[in-house]
């Protein structure tokens, strides 16, 4: 079969699941997200057992009745809220068609590398399998299973030869990035290999010109800038050669390609990379929080800036065309930050964190 007819097959909607229905479903789960307002009533609540009263309340009902079985304690709510985020991922998947499933699977994809740079970095620190915690989310091509699986294995090189094994897309940049492991005793070649590869990935998967791939694309796109922006931000604060600083670049933005990424880490203080990105949209949006970032001298308040923007230009894709896969994106970029501001008053709340200091780390939308 050639290349073209592959793809012709795999984008045709399979029977009973096309845009309409898909996204018809998706509009009715997006009806019962939580609104600002109960954010609001579970920042008031006096401890634990208020807030998992409230989230009783809620869609995440079965999740904390199931999770709580194990006992009341923040950790076991945030159980409950990755269980429910991993179970919501699963849903909007099983009926989307294969056009959207093939364009969505591809932006999930950042999650399974999310998952093999926590798992490294377990067996990096001989950390214990449950000692993982939060810092895995079986939302993309990798299942519970599979995570699991490689949570049990000894070391940094079983995880690398297990995924040769598998044969999995991310053995190449693994191999390649345990020599230097070897040789140096770091994590971060392996992890940039990991990073490089799903951007080239991805970029190629959605390089083809149908309207539903090319939001994809533009998400994706995005999702690079920002991290390649906030690269170049924190290497301000370190001292990095300029050969260096080029194997920390994503390639395949939208619009911080490789010369002006090289042209930004090259500046020495924020204002020239102020002034730089004024030929790029990200200028006027970091302009905004320029005196807050001189009040706090924190690179975080850019950081934060750009992450906000990101998840606020994808949740929007939801009110446009109403028969593409931007509601499904949309969805369920909402439903990520939905559990993140939940986990973040838990956990703000767990610690003492004061309320405002709480509040500013949400993002609503």
């Amino acid at each position: 079969m050639t290349k073209m007819a592959t793809e012709k097959r795999a984008f045709q909607p399979v029977s009973g699941k096309d845009y309409g229905y898909a996204n018809a479903r998706v509009r009715g789960m997006r009806s019962r997200l939580l609104a600002p307002t109960f954010f609001e009533q579970l920042l008031g609540a006096a401890n634990t057992r208020e807030i998992i009263q409230q989230l009783s309340a809620t869609e995440y009902e079965s999740d904390i009745n199931e999770a709580l079985i194990r006992g009341l304690s923040a950790a076991n709510v945030d159980i409950a809220l990755r269980s429910n985020m991993v179970r919501t991922y699963q849903k909007v998947l099983s009926f989307a068609n294969e056009e959207a499933e093939y364009i969505l699977s591809t932006l999930l994809g950042r999650w399974d590398v999310f998952n093999l740079k926590s798992l490294l970095r377990a067996k990096h620190f001989r950390l214990e399998s449950d000692d993982l915690g939060g810092g895995v989310l079986p939302v993309g091509t990798l299942s519970s299973h599979d995570i699991g699986a490689l949570a049990q294995l000894e070391d940094v090189k079983a995880i690398v030869d297990t995924v040769a094994t598998w044969r999995l897309p991310f053995a190449g940049p693994l191999r390649d990035g345990f020599s230097h492991y070897i040789a140096s005793g770091e994590l971060l070649p392996m992890e940039l290999a990991l990073d490089q590869h799903y951007a080239r990935w991805a970029t190629d998967r959605l390089s083809r010109r149908r309207t539903n791939v090319k939001i994809g694309r533009r998400i994706l796109g995005v999702q690079l800038d920002v991290g390649n922006l906030v690269m170049a931000l924190r290497q301000l604060q370190a001292d990095v050669a300029a050969g260096d600083a080029e194997s920390y670049f994503l390639p395949g933005g939208a619009e911080i390609d490789l010369d002006l990424y090289l042209s930004l880490v090259a500046k020495s203080d924020v204002d020239e990379i102020l002034n730089e990105l004024k030929k790029v949209s990200y200028g006027r949006l970091l302009d905004e929080v320029v005196m807050t970032y001189l009040e706090q001298n924190s690179i975080s308040i850019f950081e934060r800036a750009l992450e906000q923007a990101l998840v606020r230009q994808v949740v929007s894709l939801g009110r446009g065309d109403p028969l593409g896969v931007g509601v499904g994106i949309a969805y369920l970029w909402a439903k990520q930050n939905e559990v993140t501001n939940i986990r973040i008053i838990v956990k703000g709340k767990e610690v003492g964190m004061p309320l405002d200091r709480i509040r500013k780390e949400l993002i609503l939308v």
